[in-house]
């Protein structure tokens, strides 16, 4: 299955200020989040934010937000995004049946929303790089329970190469050095 820019919505999974500190590897996780989401900037390709207990947890991390302009994110209090009313009724509005998973934490939000999002119909796309919970081995073993249940695993770069297509394309050049 080819995935297509126009079919695809981004999920950025709670990455906030009171658990982002906590991740393994979070220079790695900032880095190529940021990167992703630049490049479906650049093409164009919407994405849903959400966080876990705002008031708990903190707002979406400055470095990202930064990067996302003006938005507003969806409040949660669900491990599972497809549990959250207001995330779920979002995700569907945008009728788009590809949906490109990342965020924190792998072993938790991510896996139960991938599941679900399964369940539901969407093909989820769980964005390996763009992903993180506090231990790595969590992290390793939802990504092969995401893999056995059917969801696809991409990274950053190869998922922007993927939506752009074609070295032919007005967005090559940008998300192409925006990789490097």
């Amino acid at each position: 299955m080819r995935l297509l820019k126009e079919q695809s919505l981004g999920l950025m999974i709670d990455v906030q200020e009171k658990l982002f500190p906590h991740m393994a590897d979070k220079e790695t996780l900032l880095k190529m989040t940021g990167i992703l989401l630049r490049g479906l900037q650049i093409l164009g390709v919407p994405v849903v934010v959400t966080q876990q207990y705002t008031k708990g947890l903190g707002s979406t991390i400055p470095e990202l937000a930064g990067i996302l302009g003006p938005f507003t994110p969806l409040e949660k209090r669900s491990f599972s995004c497809c549990d959250a009313p207001d995330v779920f009724k979002t995700l569907k509005q945008h009728n788009r049946t590809n949906i490109i998973v990342f965020g924190i934490e792998t072993h938790v939000c991510i896996l139960q929303t991938t599941i679900d999002l399964i369940n539901a119909g969407f093909t989820p796309v769980v964005v390996a790089d763009c992903t993180a919970s506090r231990k790595p081995y969590d992290k390793e073993i939802a990504l092969q329970r995401i893999i056995s249940e059917g969801a696809v695993i991409s990274t950053a770069e190869s998922l922007l190469f993927e939506l752009t297509r074609t070295s032919e394309a007005d967005a090559f050049r940008t998300i192409s050095a925006l990789v490097k």
